[in-house]
């Protein structure tokens, strides 16, 4: 008897966790189709970082609009453009430009818009707490899926991704490494399909002639 109880507790388990995956990968899977849809996306976000240790604490706000393979990022005065081909970083206070190619296949290139859609490969996935902000006339349920690396030497430890369950958005994304540092990525404003200037993914050589051009390869 007690061996059959422990079968069956043991099935629950198995079950409930089974499904609980399920149900974060349907989530998941929700969120990739609006983002791979959608023409372009601006987003404004707040990033802060954290490490009581080490007695940090700041928070800076940037934004960045991605549409196919370019994407235009701004945070703490630096400019980042990448043309489909060129990447441009613009430090205003450096008086620099440093110009490097950039592969967009490169799987450990970290770049905005892939930001948006990290998670899909590389994690371990099972939901976590879900929290209703807003008041009681506006209230929005963010569901947290959590995501291990499946990496034992990543310097992760894990990642709560926050979702809004009735567009299907990332909300939030806390990232915790195995320093105790915590980077949250809140996002402030979140568009998309807008009429873009055709010229926001271009780098103006003659707007920046002053500064120094730093060329990598």
């Amino acid at each position: 008897m007690k061996k059959l109880f422990l079968l069956i507790f043991g099935f629950y388990v198995l079950f409930g966790y089974t499904q609980d995956n399920s149900d974060a990968e349907l989530l998941l899977n929700k969120v990739s189709e609006n983002i791979k849809n959608y023409e372009n996306i601006y987003i404004n976000y707040a990033y802060t970082l954290k490490n009581i240790e080490e007695d940090i604490n700041q928070t800076n706000n940037g934004s960045f609009v991605t549409e196919n393979d370019k994407w235009r990022f701004e945070m703490l005065g630096v400019t980042r453009i990448f043309d489909g081909d060129k990447l441009y970083s613009i430090s205003p206070d450096d008086e620099e430009v440093t110009i490097s190619s950039q592969d967009p296949e490169d799987e450990t290139t970290i770049t905005p818009n892939k930001m948006l859609y990290f998670y899909e490969d590389g994690y371990y996935f099972e939901m976590d707490e879900s929290k209703y902000i807003g008041n009681t006339q506006f209230r929005k349920k963010i569901q947290y899926v959590k995501l291990v690396p499946k990496d034992s030497e990543a310097e992760i430890k894990y990642i709560l991704l926050g979702i809004d369950t009735e567009f299907n958005q990332i909300y939030e994304v806390i990232e915790t490494g195995k320093n105790e540092t915590v980077t949250t990525i809140s996002i402030v404003d979140f568009e998309f399909n807008l009429p873009l200037d055709k010229n926001l993914f271009v780098f103006d050589e003659e707007k920046f002639k002053d500064f120094y051009m730093n060329i990598l390869d």
